[in-house]
């Protein structure tokens, strides 16, 4: 048995969930609004009480591997729509901020211009008085972490100064800078005095 597929996932008070047996589609309604994703037709899922059980027809790799997976789908589900995900992220650099307009984020990071990155549905958006960490929070997981991702992608932290746009608690390989770049070394290499 999949370790992570026999658990029970517990239905927290307030949320439901409702089984389509035809299309194997699950719909979990909470108190932050419901979500719905279709699983693989092998997989059986069953609500036993305030619980959610899958099970798989077989031992073979891919019924294991789907087992695992579709028990993990769903407890994120169930999570996101009692409770939500956060993605706390930063800005780094002299000059660097972030600020909202209306819903939309605005960042600061270097370029000519501030980009502005519209919040998509479910999706909201805070900034912290300092204007150098803000925070993503919406119901589905997969949604927010691809939401950072864009996010992350305007200005990626960069190796030799480590300045960007990065999750919080990052850590940001730094590289060395060129050898040369010495006061002293770099005269007297070039005949100098």
């Amino acid at each position: 048995m999949s370790r992570i597929g026999r658990m029970p996932i517990d239905l927290p008070q307030g949320v439901t969930a409702e089984i389509d047996s035809e299309t194997n589609t699950v719909k979990v309604s909470g108190p932050k609004g419901s979500l719905a994703r279709g699983f693989h037709p092998d997989m059986a899922i069953k609500v036993e009480g305030r619980q959610l059980m899958v099970s798989r027809p077989s031992d073979q790799r891919t019924h294991r591997a789907l087992h695992g997976l579709t028990r993990a789908l769903l407890a994120n589900m169930v999570h996101g729509v009692s409770q939500g995900f956060v993605k706390k992220m930063q800005v780094v650099g002299v000059g660097y901020r972030v600020d909202m307009r209306g819903d939309a984020l605005v960042l600061n990071v270097g370029f000519s211009h501030p980009i502005e990155f519209p919040a998509p549905q479910g999706i909201k958006f805070s900034v912290d008085k300092g204007g150098r960490d803000f925070q993503i929070e919406g119901i589905d997981r997969e949604f927010v972490g691809q939401v950072a991702a864009k996010i992350r992608a305007v200005r990626e932290p960069e190796p030799y100064k480590g300045k960007g746009i990065m999750y919080a608690g990052e850590t940001v390989r730094m590289k060395a800078g060129k050898a040369g770049k010495t006061g002293k070394a770099g005269k007297a290499g070039k005949g100098g005095k």
